[in-house]
């Protein structure tokens, strides 16, 4: 599953993150963004949702939660 479909208030461990561009992994790396970490959306919005990982919440978009996979 990925997190766009995932449930709000629910946490979840990051699988995978599908993405080719190596400037955005590096960038989701150092958020605490990667493989085994727990991540929580914490709302909803149109464009995309407000996820909590580790310390901090970050807001991100449809594509981006499309390519975090989760379990």
């Amino acid at each position: 599953m990925n997190l766009r479909s995932a449930v709000e208030g629910q946490e979840y461990i990051i699988k995978n993150i599908t993405t080719n561009d190596e400037e955005l992994d590096s960038f989701l790396f150092t958020l605490g963004c990667y493989s085994g970490e727990p991540i929580t959306v914490v709302s909803r919005k149109r464009s995309g949702c407000v996820v909590s990982i580790k310390e901090g919440r970050y807001s991100i978009d449809n594509p981006l939660a499309e390519a975090i996979t989760v379990e």
